[in-house]
């Protein structure tokens, strides 16, 4: 079953990216996923969403710990370059991680760019998430998609609208 997402935020997706339930495309641990169409080397190029709500551990942390998930899902794994960016008050990490996954009956080479994003919520000003975005291609794709995601990632932002409700996602 999809999860939610801890704090209320809004984005707007790259033209060619369109939103699939989580659950139909096999990506329950998710809140939201986005595919760009057609799929290339029998592999769907993705965009997910979730986070957690974890104050006061690093973000070096969490993105060990995702690394250590993936590990466990994947045939190989090669870790690329990791930095941090933002602010102490809405820090963020980047990693790029190579894996070889087994689908279909067939190994198949994907790229990610995971991006992990401290954000406050607007609703809470004392609660803090981390957000953890992922772009997913086939690595013959990922050079293609990787300025969509980008532009993906310049929209994502607190909800305004969620200051005057209850309730989250």
């Amino acid at each position: 079953m999809a999860t939610t997402i801890p704090v209320p935020i809004e984005f707007s997706l790259p033209d060619g990216w369109r939103a699939a339930p989580p659950d139909e495309v096999g990506s329950p641990n998710v809140a939201f996923v986005a595919l760009k169409p057609p799929a290339v080397n029998g592999f769907t190029s993705n965009i997910t969403i979730s986070g957690e709500i974890r104050p006061d551990v690093p973000l070096d942390q969490i993105a060990d710990e995702a690394l250590a998930k993936l590990r466990n899902q994947v045939v190989q794994m090669k870790v690329g370059n990791r930095g941090q960016h933002g602010s102490p008050e809405n820090p963020g990490l980047t990693q790029a991680v190579r894996v070889l996954i087994q689908a279909g009956g067939r190994q198949m080479d994907v790229a990610q760019l995971q991006v992990f994003i401290g954000m406050q919520d607007v609703r809470d000003p004392d609660r803090q998430a981390v957000l953890h975005i992922v772009l997913s291609a086939d690595s013959d794709e990922f050079e293609r998609v990787i300025s969509d995601f980008q532009q993906f990632l310049t929209t994502v932002r607190p909800d305004p609208a969620a200051q005057n409700t209850n309730g989250g996602w």
